[in-house]
């Protein structure tokens, strides 16, 4: 089941390369701002709380494609821009094994503990 998850996840991803595609942006857009969604670990300053909290909005694929729609029915490939980065983004993440935070620490996920291979 681990794999399937990985590969629906990879799939995704690849839809927001191909939504991208649509966009009228250059594709070194893409690859720089691929990993700004991290930014959202800066949270971890003040505490495991906030750090997971901020961290989960970053990477929130709900809150991703609301931008992405926002951003078609008001016409602003800028919006649209960024929820298929933070969409893109997630996907990537949890295709690896990092998923959302909990509070007790960034290595604990709902995809489990990062670095427990068992």
């Amino acid at each position: 089941m681990n794999t399937l998850l990985r590969v629906e996840e990879l799939l995704m991803f690849a839809l927001g390369i191909y939504l991208f595609s649509l966009l009228p942006y250059a594709w070194w857009w893409f690859l720089v701002l691929l990993l700004s969604p991290d930014l959202g670990m800066l949270g971890y300053i003040w505490g495991s709380r906030a750090g997971a909290f901020t961290y989960n909005l970053f990477h929130h694929k709900g809150l991703a494609l609301l931008i992405y729609l926002g951003g078609i029915y008001l016409s602003l490939p800028l919006c649209q821009l960024i929820g298929i980065v933070l969409f893109s983004h997630a996907s990537l993440d949890r295709a690896l094994g990092y998923g959302l935070k909990y509070e007790h620490g960034f290595k604990y996920t709902h995809l489990g503990e990062i670095g427990n291979n068992g």
